[in-house]
Parts: C-alpha cells; sequence; structure tokens
C-alpha cells in the first residue's frame, strides 16, 4: 500500500487542493499562489456537525422541507447602537451570523468592536470577547478611553481553537468577537497560525458554532499588502457579512465599507471620526467631507456619489500645468487612474483642448475612493477649470457620466443627489438632460441639464 503524502499545496486565493506544486492554480487562475502545507490530521475536524445546522454532534441525514414552512423570524436584529455600523449591516446584527471585518493594521477594527460590545453588553446581553493578540491588560486600557462597561461582557485570552470552542458552548453568548482569526490554531494541525489550514479550519468551526448554536460571530482578519484579507480566499465566502475599515490611520476618518452582506445591500459605507474617547460616527457625510472646501478657488468642483442607499458630496479637485518633461505625468487619488487618462483624452478630441504637454493630478478630497463613473462630469469641469484658470460658482453641484464621444450619460437615483445638494445650501445642479426631466424636488435649487461635455464646460 502507499505510504500518504504527507505534505499537500493550498491556493491562497481560493483553497484549491493539489498534490503537486503547480505555477498557475486551475481553480482561480491566479500565478505563485500555491503553498505546501501539512496534510496530516486536516480530516479529523472538518466533517463534525450538520453544515449550517451542526451542534458538534453526529446526527441524521437532513430531512428536505417546504420553502413555505421556513420561519423568517423577522425582527430579530440586535441593534448595535451604532448607526453608521448598522446602517452597513442592513440593520443589526443577525442572530447566527457570521462577519469579518478586515481593515489595515491600527485603523481602530478593535475599537470598533470593543464599542459594540460596550453598547450590547449594556442591553443586558452577555457579550464574549476573545482576544488571541492583546493580553487582559491592554484590552482593560482601551476599555477605559470608550467609558464604562457592564458585567456582561465577559474575556478571553486565547489561542486554541479547542477552548474557544469549549467556552463558546459552555457561556452561549449572544455575540463572540474573535480577534483575529489569524492567530487562531488547531493543535491537529501542524501547520502555523495564519496558514491557510488553520484559518480555513478555524473559520469552518466558528461557521458551526454560528449556526448550530444561533451565536452571533465576528470575526477581526488581516489585511495584506493589496489590502485583501490575508489567508484563502475560500474565507470571504464562507461568512455572510465582509466589512472592510479604510482610510489613512494618520487622518481622524474612517470609511467602513460592506462588500458582501446575505442580509442586506452591499456597497453601504459608514463614516467614523477617530477622537481621544474612540470612534465616534460622522451622520451628515457630505458635510463633513466638504469641510474646509477652498472659496473662489479654480479646479474644485463639488460632485456627488452614491454608495449603496446613501448620497455622498464630495470635493473634487484638479491640477492642470504645463509639463518640464517630454511625458506628461497623470496622477488620480480616490479614483481610477486609467479613467483619469480617458478623460482626458475625451477633452482633447471633443474640445481640442491642448493638454497633451499638461501634467494633470486630480484628487478627491477626504480619502473617499469612488468608482462610480457618475463623477467624471465633476472630474472633468475640475480639469478644465485649472486648465482655463477660471473658477466654478462654490454653489454649484456637478455629476454625470461621460462616454467616449462625449456625451453625458444618465445615472441613477438623480432625485437622491439633488435633494442631498439642497440641503447643504447648493443652489445650482449640473447633471445629464436625461435626469434633468425627471427631477420632482422641491427645493429651491436651479437644474441645468447639459447633453454634451461641450454644454457643460461652456457653462464656466
Amino acid at each position: 500500500m502507499a505510504k500518504a503524502k504527507s505534505t499537500v499545496f493550498f491556493c491562497q486565493s481560493c483553497g484549491y487542493e493539489s498534490a503537486k506544486w503547480l505555477g498557475q492554480c486551475p481553480g482561480c487562475k491566479e500565478w505563485n499562489t500555491m503553498v505546501e502545507e501539512p496534510a496530516a490530521g486536516r480530516g479529523n475536524s472538518t466533517g463534525r456537525g450538520n453544515g449550517a445546522g451542526g451542534s458538534g454532534s453526529r446526527r441524521g441525514a437532513a430531512e428536505p422541507v417546504s420553502l413555505k414552512q421556513v420561519d423568517l423570524r423577522e425582527g430579530e436584529r440586535m441593534t448595535t447602537h451604532i448607526g453608521e455600523l448598522d446602517r452597513v449591516l442592513g440593520g443589526g446584527i443577525v442572530p447566527g451570523s457570521l462577519s469579518l471585518v478586515g481593515g489595515d493594521p491600527g485603523i481602530g477594527k478593535s475599537t470598533l468592536l470593543l464599542q459594540v460590545c460596550r453598547h450590547m453588553a449594556a442591553d443586558g446581553r452577555k457579550i464574549l470577547y476573545i482576544s488571541g493578540e492583546e493580553s487582559l491588560q491592554q484590552i482593560k486600557m482601551r476599555a477605559n478611553r470608550l467609558g464604562e462597561f457592564s458585567d456582561r461582557l465577559l474575556l478571553l485570552c486565547e489561542t486554541n481553537l479547542e477552548v474557544v470552542e469549549q467556552t463558546i458552548r459552555k457561556q452561549l453568548p449572544a455575540v463572540a468577537v474573535i480577534d483575529s482569526i489569524q492567530t487562531m490554531y488547531r493543535e491537529e494541525i501542524s501547520s502555523a497560525p495564519g496558514s491557510v489550514s488553520q484559518v480555513r479550519e478555524s473559520t469552518n468551526v466558528l461557521m458551526q458554532l454560528a449556526k448550530g448554536l444561533g451565536v452571533s460571530v465576528l470575526i477581526v482578519g488581516h489585511v495584506t499588502k493589496e489590502g485583501t484579507v490575508a489567508g484563502p480566499r475560500v474565507l470571504e465566502h464562507m461568512v455572510d457579512t465582509v466589512l472592510y475599515f479604510e482610510g489613512d490611520r494618520h487622518a481622524s476618518y474612517r470609511i467602513l465599507r460592506g462588500v458582501k452582506n446575505r442580509f442586506g445591500s452591499t456597497n453601504e459605507i459608514g463614516v467614523f471620526e477617530m477622537k481621544e474617547e474612540g470612534l465616534v460616527e460622522v451622520e451628515n457625510a457630505s458635510e463633513f467631507m466638504l469641510s474646509g472646501k477652498p472659496e473662489g478657488a479654480s479646479g474644485s468642483v463639488v460632485s456627488c456619489s452614491m454608495e449603496g442607499t446613501r448620497p455622498i458630496l464630495l470635493e473634487i479637485q484638479a491640477l492642470v500645468c504645463h509639463s518640464n518633461f517630454g511625458i506628461p505625468r497623470r496622477q488620480a487619488t480616490g479614483m481610477d487612474f486609467n479613467r483619469l487618462n480617458l478623460l482626458m483624452a475625451v477633452l482633447e478630441k471633443r474640445l481640442n483642448l491642448q493638454m497633451a504637454d499638461c501634467d494633470a493630478y486630480v484628487n478627491l478630497a477626504g480619502g473617499m475612493r469612488i468608482a462610480e463613473p457618475a463623477i467624471d462630469l465633476g472630474v472633468v469641469m475640475a480639469a478644465v477649470s485649472s486648465f482655463k484658470n477660471r473658477a466654478i460658482d462654490d454653489k454649484t453641484i456637478v455629476f454625470g457620466e461621460i462616454g467616449l464621444s462625449g456625451e453625458v450619460r444618465g445615472v441613477s437615483q438623480a432625485s437622491q443627489r439633488v435633494s442631498e445638494a439642497a440641503k447643504l445650501g447648493f443652489t445650482t445642479c449640473i447633471l445629464p438632460a436625461v435626469n434633468a426631466g425627471q427631477i420632482r424636488t422641491k427645493e429651491e435649487i436651479r437644474i441645468i441639464g447639459v447633453r454634451t461635455v461641450r454644454d457643460a464646460v461652456d457653462l464656466i
């Protein structure tokens, strides 16, 4: 009988398993993602329970049920008393859910979850905070800055997954926080904590506990230099909700973005400000993003982007100047670099503006990263304003998508964008002509519809 192979190769992106090393993963087609992991003990613990309904003991095969017999049990979400977080989650934490919170080191992941524990423990719920990175004294020091805590909050410093599992089964908390998943390990697996095998096994055990016991589990995940959660990509597929904490840790703002949510809409964001007493909600994100906007300066225009169901007003800054080098420089902060090159090409071709020998710098003030094409018209207006050195009225807002022919295309949810601008005191709105006829607003704001880029630039 052939001897079983002691090691196998896993793909760090999708978790594909292979008996030999491969340059390209057959599963996700990524290159150089295969890593060698010990195979001993991997099959001893992954088959426990009964999937989503497993409780640790073997049971008979699950019986199919009619769709009409499934009880949704509406109204069971648990509020965190943090409005911005509840917005991203879709109304609160769902019992039995498994959520992943990722972000750069020092961004405030542990602080946010400790604040969640504080509010929910004050409601009389039992909360279990499990830390594999900090001691009890370190957690206490952070807690002292946040305020008073209830006795319903229990702390545990442990990295052994067996001990963590036994504690959760014994205490049966309403919410369990794991900080972080990369520090958890199972003794049966000989690889180091944070490896593909350990992370996948730990997440699988926590998923069975969440679904079987009805315990809501919040997992903290480290991110790589590319900005993705460290470990196998299958980690994000196993959890119910994936939240990313973004922002410069040296700045005051923090943005919590939902990229996956099985219980609500995705692409919702929550805005926080880091202060001495912890993370504070920024309820009016548009006003926060526009704070400090210069008055009467060329190259500055206000645009509007939709983040989920929430309109966000932001300032687009552009600086266009003649280059002293043979190849002009293009730089985009907060938007796609290739999109900037495309818009500059449209200006040269459709408006005959000679920008081929000019450097162009575009910045979305406030640290936001926007991928929506609705800010195209704002970027173009800011670039032309800087190129011609003509300021745009401070009370004017601009949004719209631009095509390669120079046409201004319609955008979704235009009425919400206009209403948000009117609330903040803007008096003029330049938008696609397709959307202009659909606006029905009672606010005092002038609506100007444009069909081409030339029509918009002529308004400057």
